[in-house]
């Protein structure tokens, strides 16, 4: 029976596995301009560049997450540091930013055509199962959390490439003091409020776009796609609890 069962898992992964890459074949052989331009080919792009983002918002809530070591902002520092001071990373930074323009103008595109035609479904048909209110208004969430990433970058990324930011001693090294920015900027009630209203949007756009951005690469499997479904509404409570709570833990006084 053991040996029944892994035949079956196996055989399943196997047209998992076949399925997505259809998928993929699908795509390699559109054309370059229908790739950008067609429904289907947006999608994908939606798709690939949420993945990309997830796994961002995984390694800068960590990054951040360091404030709650409550030692005066060493550990963050030092963190900050070695992220903007890694080519590597730095590189990557780069295609961050491509992949948020990708992701903002196409999401922009999709629901413009969405609001003047019939929704065109994932690569994954959902037939007419009834939709929540986020997974409709996936547009306007996607604008306020980019109004609230250029606040975010306006606070904390200019100032540290750009315009310069004060520096702090650790073991008789220069650093960026960006945990001293933290505290100054998060001393104002209406920006913790801003934050956390960011917070709120962003949990209520993964709560749909998690699972959504699987489902765009060709994901079609029922059981996995509960399984995404149900990591995506912990992930979309975790991170952006834990983001809010930042702001929050500073302007409380809970860290110092």
């Amino acid at each position: 029976m053991v040996l029944v069962a892994k035949v079956v898992k196996s055989k399943k992964l196997i047209l998992v596995f076949h399925y997505f890459c259809g998928t993929l074949k699908k795509y390699i052989y559109m054309k370059w301009s229908e790739f950008f331009t067609s429904s289907v080919g947006k999608k994908f792009i939606m798709g690939l560049t949420g993945i990309s983002l997830i796994a961002f918002l995984v390694v800068h809530v960590g990054l951040n997450a360091c404030i709650w070591a409550n030692d005066h902002g060493v550990m963050f520092n030092k963190a900050a540091h070695f992220m903007g001071a890694t080519i590597v990373v730095r590189i990557l930074e780069v295609g961050l930013f491509v992949g948020i323009f990708l992701h903002a103008i196409q999401g922009l595109v999709l629901t413009a055509q969405n609001n003047k035609r019939r929704a065109v479904g994932y690569a994954v048909p959902m037939g007419n199962k009834g939709s929540r209110w986020y997974s409709r208004w996936m547009g306007l969430l996607g604008t306020l959390i980019l109004l609230f990433m250029i606040l975010h970058w306006w606070h904390f990324f200019i100032p540290s490439r750009f315009t310069g930011v004060e520096e702090v001693f650790i073991d008789n090294k220069p650093y960026h003091d960006l945990y001293g920015l933290m505290l100054i900027t998060f001393s104002s009630w209406w920006v913790v409020i801003v934050y956390v209203l960011g917070c709120i949007s962003l949990a209520y756009h993964l709560m749909h776009g998690f699972h959504a951005a699987f489902r765009s690469l060709g994901l079609s499997n029922s059981r996995y796609l509960h399984i995404l479904q149900s990591t995506g509404i912990g992930f979309a409570i975790i991170v952006p609890a834990a983001f809010a709570m930042m702001p929050l833990s500073i302007i409380l006084g809970w860290i110092s």
